[in-house]
Order: structure tokens, then C-alpha cells, then sequence
């Protein structure tokens, strides 16, 4: 399997990088999707459909979160089996996998269809993106039997260290996306019911991409569709490292709705402002990001195999290289900010409101790394109650309770961004203190 990587044994530093960089790409890729949909409303369709495509982030984060939490527990177990060249446990873990995905967009795409305007209603969307904003959503989750897939796919190569075959399933969607995003814009005349429809024929592509690379490699994680079936014993150990992350990044989803509430209050322009900041700011995001989901991995397998001490090593290694990465990645944002925010709208004061979040954010990406790399490094091994409890507490609970209070007597973009290095310096903290307390490198044993 081309781009896999040795994890259990020679030197790390360098395997950490090689396995970041595609993991990284993959997700700004992935990110890209939504930001192509941003871009080509914002440039055709005008800011109220900008702000419709926008305003649904964090909706759809809510209903993906919990599944991609649950891949990252497939994630674990079979890259804990690997290190233990447990063949069997490999298998199971894989086809078990594959159905949840599927099941769980089916469920996902049937419930989204169902409540769409009442989402959106909950949203405070102005009356006139209202329409605009339920066509997008509803088109969208359509799509989540594949986006799930693609998902529990990626989870799946990165368990076996390969990041690389997501990356070019990606590379092809990606590229297909933008061009049928201004194929319906621009030939067909659609709003943002053709970009929806791009979005989702694009990761169709993607899933079907990965799920033919996993019938043909000769792999450990090779696909046999005759074996397609839940097994529940793996499942359990797959639910109970994948629940709680799940759980967690519904949760932190569902604190982003309120703020993406106290967002649109605040009128268009503020929407606007902040949909195309978020598509910016997110490509630092996935930089941190990919520290956090390689330490579980590295761990993961290290672990399987009793090799604590190179447990131990891949944490130090991803805090330090994850400072580097994503410190360099917002300062070249910064710099080029009011350009790239012009890609999106070139409205002077959606612009300028949109550097302000910037400003924030990348402020806050200063706790925010260590963190990921923290709660990385214990579901490696397999504890993720405590990092979700972490970051549901003082990420969750400090924005809601910001939100409700302090908001509400000041009611400005400023007051609702403050709460991102507050709330994200005391995660940082108390996360970082749990992980001195468990010492998992000395408690657990594979």
C-alpha cells in the first residue's frame, strides 16, 4: 500500500511529518468543498446566498460529529491491532466500519430531511436567506451516507499508516467539485441548491474511490464485500472509544449553533463575515487537527505493540512540531488576509469583520494546539471519556454560559469572540493536568 509508514519501530520524527502533511491536505480538501460552495454564491449568487451556505455549518458539523467520533474508535481498534498483528480483530473492525457508515448516514440523511426547516428556524436565519439556507441543508444531507463513508474510509487507512490514498480521493472530488459548482452557478443558473448537489456528487466520487482502493490492496485492512456485516464484538470496543468523542463533538457542535445564533443576530453582513473567516481560519484547523488524530494513531500502534516509550516520544514530538505548523499557517493567513477574504465577498466591511474573527481565533489556536495533541495522545490509548468530559465542560458549558449572559448584556462580534481563547485556554489546562494525573503511558498495558 503505497505512502504506509512504519510506526512501531526507527526513527519518528520524520514519519510524524510525512504522515501530517497528507493528513492535513486531506482535511483543508475536505474543507474546501463548503468554501468552494461559499465562493462561487458569494461571487454569482450574491451575500444573502453566501450567508444561507454559511449559516449551515455548524448543523451539519452536529450530525457528522458524532459518527466521526465513532471513527475515530475504528480508528484506534484496528490501529491497536495492528500492532498486535491481531488479523482477526483487523478484519471485523474494518467491516464493521463500512456498515455503521452507511447506516449511520442513512439515519442521518432521513432524520435531516424530517426537521431541515425546524434547524434552520432554531438558527434566528434572517426571513430573507431562510428558504435559501433549508434548500442547502435538506440537498446536503442527502449526501451523508457518502461523506460518512469516506469518512470511516480515511479512518480506516490512517489506522494501517496511510494518508496518502484519502489525499488523491480527495485531489479528484476536489477538483470535480469547483468545476460543477460553476457548472449549475454559472451554465444551469441554480443558487445554492447546485452547489449543494456538487458538494454531494463530489464525495460520492471520494467514497466510491477509497471503498475500490479497499477491495484491491493486499493489506491487513483489505475489504471483501461477501463480509459486510456488524460484529458486534468489535463494535463495543469501537462504540466505546468512539462514543464519547462523538458525543463530544456534538456537544461542542451544539455550542457553535449558539454562537452561530448570537452570530446571525447580529444581521447579514456579520454573517457573511464570519462564513468566509471560518473558511479561512478552518485550514489552520486542520493543520492542529492532524497532530492530534497522528499522535492517536502513533499511539495507537505503539501501544498495541508495548512500546510505551515511543508513546511517550510521539507526544513530545507533536507538541512541539504541531506549535511550528499551525503557528506558521495562521501568521500566512494573517498576512494575506483582506486578499483572501476578497475571494469570498468584496464587500469592505464583510471584510474587515472578517479579519476581527481571524484576529481571535488564531489567538485562541495558541491553547488550542496542545489540546489536540493532549486528548490525541489518551485516546491512543483508548481513553476518551476523559478529554470529552474536558471539552465538554470548559469548551461547551463556558460558551453557553457566555452566550447567555455576557452576550446578552453586550450584545457585539467582539463580546461573541472573546469566548474562543477563554474557553479554549481552560480546556487546554485542565485536559493538560488530567493527562499528568492518568500518566497512560505507565498505567495502561496493550
Amino acid at each position: 500500500m503505497s505512502g504506509r509508514y512504519d510506526m512501531i519501530s526507527g526513527s519518528l520524527g520524520d514519519k510524524i511529518v510525512k504522515f501530517v502533511i497528507p493528513l492535513a491536505v486531506t482535511g483543508i480538501l475536505q474543507q474546501l468543498f463548503n468554501a468552494a460552495d461559499i465562493a462561487v454564491v458569494g461571487r454569482f449568487c450574491g451575500k444573502e446566498a453566501m450567508a444561507a451556505v454559511g449559516s449551515n455549518a455548524p448543523v451539519i458539523g452536529l450530525l457528522v460529529n458524532l459518527f466521526i467520533g465513532i471513527s475515530l474508535g475504528s480508528n484506534v481498534v484496528i490501529a491497536k491491532s495492528i500492532g498486535q498483528k491481531n488479523q482477526k480483530n483487523i478484519t471485523e473492525a474494518v467491516h464493521t466500519s463500512i456498515v455503521v457508515a452507511l447506516l449511520g448516514g442513512i439515519i442521518l440523511a432521513v432524520t435531516g430531511e424530517l426537521f431541515a426547516p425546524i434547524i434552520v428556524q432554531w438558527l434566528s436565519v434572517p426571513e430573507e436567506v431562510f428558504p435559501m439556507a433549508v434548500a442547502y441543508l435538506r440537498i446536503y444531507l442527502l449526501g451523508m451516507p457518502v461523506i460518512l463513508l469516506y469518512n470511516f474510509e480515511s479512518a480506516i487507512f490512517r489506522s494501517c499508516g496511510n494518508t496518502r490514498m484519502p489525499l488523491i480521493a480527495l485531489v479528484i472530488s476536489g477538483v470535480l467539485n469547483v468545476l460543477l459548482n460553476l457548472f449549475f452557478v454559472t451554465v444551469l443558473k441554480m443558487d445554492v441548491d447546485g452547489v449543494a448537489t456538487a458538494t454531494v456528487l463530489a464525495n460520492l466520487v471520494s467514497s466510491l474511490i477509497l471503498f475500490v482502493a479497499l477491495i484491491r490492496t493486499k493489506q491487513e485492512v483489505r475489504v471483501s464485500v461477501k463480509e459486510l456485516r456488524i460484529h458486534f464484538n468489535v463494535l463495543g470496543s469501537i462504540l466505546r472509544i468512539g462514543i464519547p468523542s462523538g458525543i463530544q463533538g456534538m456537544i461542542f457542535s451544539l455550542a457553535n449553533i449558539v454562537i452561530q445564533s448570537a452570530v446571525n443576530s447580529l444581521g447579514t453582513t456579520v454573517m457573511a463575515a464570519s462564513s468566509a473567516a471560518f473558511n479561512l481560519e478552518i485550514f489552520a484547523f486542520y493543520v492542529m487537527n492532524s497532530f492530534g488524530q497522528t499522535c492517536t494513531t502513533f499511539v495507537g500502534q505503539n501501544y498495541g505493540a508495548g512500546k510505551n516509550d515511543r508513546c511517550r516520544k510521539t507526544l513530545a514530538l507533536c507538541l512541539l512540531q504541531s506549535f511550528i505548523g499551525t503557528g506558521t499557517a495562521c501568521v500566512l493567513i494573517l498576512l494575506f488576509a483582506e486578499q483572501l477574504l476578497g475571494i469570498f465577498n468584496t464587500d469592505p466591511q464583510v471584510i474587515a469583520v472578517g479579519k476581527l474573527r481571524l484576529e481571535y481565533i488564531f489567538f485562541a489556536y495558541i491553547f488550542s494546539f496542545a489540546q489536540d495533541v493532549f486528548s490525541g495522545y489518551l485516546r491512543g490509548f483508548g481513553v476518551s471519556f476523559i478529554p470529552a468530559l474536558c471539552s465538554v465542560v470548559c469548551i461547551c458549558g463556558v460558551r453557553l454560559f457566555w452566550i447567555f449572559t455576557v452576550f446578552k448584556r453586550s450584545p457585539s462580534f467582539d463580546t461573541v469572540m472573546q469566548v474562543y481563547p477563554l474557553s479554549l485556554g481552560l480546556t487546554a489546562l485542565v485536559i493538560g493536568m488530567s493527562l499528568l494525573v492518568l500518566k497512560p503511558s505507565r498505567r495502561y498495558r496493550a
